[in-house]
């Protein structure tokens, strides 16, 4: 069974966060909804890297212990870089974890949306717990899951098995993305992580692309035309 919903933002619950400022942290109702009907093993499963204009996009998928949930699961883009690494560290030691990253070859051939969803569904079948039920952040839902699977609009800020995704492949991304800095130093990967930004875009037109740069999307695809036509 496969549908798509929108959990109202009211199902989030508020707290305070570092410098005691307010940010939505993810509950986990609609795992326990789950659970009560049936579906003991419940995952989460999000994306990082959708936008960039470089290196890969991964997917992972998160079975959190109902008895040993990290404090604080939230959207991973509303926490900092250290906060991110704490529940990181948190979530591989208390969770059954799986991440997988589609590769600027993959993304090119597939598409980025394509690529995306065969993430998803490699990170769930690599899951050492198979769940009966799949939350998947966004409007897609991948093909071949061996369980339901629903996406939930927003889930990353509402449901706390897909936060704890979203953080996961959030920090794999990055230290993927500053591995990355180190054999193509001309273009600041470390800290814009690939995203389009000035910084990013000035060094695209000093020295061209580099093998990791999706040449699909607009900004990387309007700079080779642009030398093929010079």
């Amino acid at each position: 069974m496969r549908k798509s919903a929108q959990t109202p933002a009211a199902a989030a619950r508020l707290v305070a966060g570092p410098g005691k400022l307010i940010q939505l942290v993810a509950t986990f109702r609609r795992e326990t909804a789950a659970m009560k009907a049936g579906r003991q093993v419940v995952a989460g499963v999000d994306e990082a890297g959708r936008g960039p204009l470089a290196g890969p996009v991964v997917a992972a998928a998160v079975v959190l212990d109902p008895k040993r949930r990290p404090k604080g699961l939230a959207d991973s883009k509303t926490l900092t870089a250290e906060r991110r690494e704490e529940l990181f560290a948190e979530i591989m030691a208390t969770a059954s974890v799986s991440f997988v990253a589609a590769s600027t070859a993959r993304i090119e051939a597939l598409n980025i949306r394509g690529a995306t969803l065969w993430a998803m569904s490699r990170a769930v079948a690599g899951l050492n717990r198979q769940p009966d039920v799949a939350f998947i952040d966004g409007r897609d839902t991948p093909p071949g899951l061996a369980c339901e699977a629903e996406a939930v609009i927003g889930g990353d800020g509402l449901v706390m098995s897909i936060a704890a995704a979203s953080i996961v492949a959030k920090v794999v991304r990055d230290r993927m993305m500053r591995r990355l800095a180190q054999d193509f130093p001309d273009y600041g990967f470390e800290r814009h992580m690939g995203y389009g930004t000035p910084e990013h875009l000035a060094a695209l037109s000093r020295v061209g692309p580099c093998a990791h740069h999706r040449r699909g999307f607009a900004p990387v695809a309007a700079l080779l035309a642009a030398q093929a036509a010079a």
